[in-house]
């Protein structure tokens, strides 16, 4: 058996692309490589370092009742790798730069991370594993 593959790509559903996109744009000091119609839903993709990719799809006809909540099946977050500690300290930095709210740096015996969320109220993290 081969070695289990990487991720390439996450998506997460957003409710408005309007306030989406300028968000993750800053967020990743990048644009998006795809803003796409597909029919059923709208897509725009970010490169990030690494090659991995990064979606924000948009449903006309979704159901926007409720507010993302990690505790109900589906996703609980999504977790961006940092090499160390200091980085995690970096991107607190920027994200108080970007007037994001955040948790602050919770270090564990498991790692390290750095917990906020976007407008939609999904979960992401900045993460770094314990120093070997």
């Amino acid at each position: 058996m081969t070695t289990f593959p990487g991720i390439t790509h996450v998506a997460v559903t957003v409710t408005d692309l309007a306030v989406s996109v300028p968000w993750y744009t800053q967020l990743f000091a990048a644009e998006p490589v795809l803003d796409e119609d597909t029919g059923p839903f709208r897509h725009v993709v970010y490169a990030i370092d690494g090659g991995q990719l990064f979606g924000l799809h948009y449903f006309p006809d979704g159901n926007w009742s409720s507010e993302f909540d990690a505790r109900i099946a589906g996703l609980d977050h999504v977790a961006f790798t940092c090499i160390d500690r200091a980085e995690l300290e970096t991107w607190q930095n920027r994200l108080d730069e970007l007037g994001i709210k955040h948790g602050g740096i919770v270090d564990a015996h498991y790692g390290s991370g750095l917990s906020f969320k976007d407008p939609d109220g999904v979960a992401l993290e900045f993460f770094a594993a314990p120093a070997a």
